[in-house]
């Protein structure tokens, strides 16, 4: 109290970022003094006696700490004290989500999956890495009788803590209500299905990602394209000649000139010419 009187009145001043920088090199400079003054040491190796001697310090410091507990009277959990607990829960919880403040979602492109994958793997990679050698035992008919024995003390604890039921039998009436259950399910599912999924599109991001990865899919199909022609380029499938293919092929050759010389059209002309000198001699 003397000590605050004879102070007197101060005046505050800001903390400014130099006087944050001079804080933290005379840290730094405090750090490096005290480690040059602590001189060189002799590094000595854990042995199993100072492995005892350690587990048994800790066993007398939980015993004189158990010691001077002294003794406490327990109180029960009453409704009041979890109502309570939840809230802080609540409160807690609350007051982390207002100090988080504001993120900026960003999409899952997929070169972000493929990283993830990749951590997969080589997380994989390294924790069988750190597996250590194992013996592999076979499974022998013992094995297999002592695990069947225990499925089954297993399955007959189950039973007895169980209690008493009253087996009901299966009635039409029964038959029916659950087949109705199992229709009105199946409408609901379907009318759920027609109005959330059925003709809506799932939108996907154009992201600059997707964009490239697409681009890259093409040039890929253009490529075996074009490595798949190449390959086929100069082969034939042989086909065998027979009489009727040889017929087939000669009318539709003939067919082929006739429309392209116009042989058709005079041959229409012709015989129209023919049909008329006979009507002539006819008549004459």
């Amino acid at each position: 109290v003397l000590y605050k009187e004879n102070v007197g009145k101060v005046t505050p001043t800001p903390i400014t970022p130099e006087m944050e920088r001079v804080k933290r090199n005379q840290e730094i400079i405090s750090s490096v003094l005290y480690k040059e003054n602590i001189g060189k040491a002799t590094p000595t190796p854990v042995t199993p006696e100072m492995e005892r001697v350690k587990r048994n310090q800790e066993i007398i410091s939980s015993v004189l700490y158990k010691e001077n507990v002294g003794k406490v009277t327990p109180t029960p959990i009453t409704p009041e004290m979890e109502r309570v607990k939840r809230n802080q829960e609540i409160i807690s919880s609350v007051l982390y989500k207002e100090n988080v403040g504001q993120a900026t979602p960003t999409p899952v492109t997929p070169e972000m999956q493929r990283v993830k994958r990749n951590q997969e793997q080589i997380s994989s990679v390294a924790y069988r890495e750190g597996l250590g050698k194992a013996t592999p035992s076979p499974v022998t008919p013992e094995m297999e009788r002592v695990k069947r024995n225990q499925e089954q003390i297993s399955s007959v604890l189950y039973k007895e803590h169980m209690a008493k039921g009253t087996p009901t039998p299966l009635t039409p009436e029964m038959e029916r209500a659950k087949r109705n259950q199992e229709n009105i399910s199946s409408v609901l599912y379907s009318d759920s299905f027609r109005k959330q999924v059925q003709g809506k599109a799932a939108y996907v991001l154009d992201t600059p990602e997707m964009r490239r990865v697409r681009e890259t899919q093409k040039h890929i199909s253009t490529v075996k394209y074009h490595e798949d022609f190449e390959k086929s380029k100069g082969s034939f499938t042989p086909v065998v000649t027979d009489p009727i293919t040889e017929r087939v092929k000669k009318n539709m050759q003939d067919f082929s000139d006739i429309s392209y010389r116009g042989i058709q059209r005079r041959v229409v002309e012709m015989e129209r010419k023919r049909v008329d000198q006979d009507q002539e001699n006819l008549t004459g």
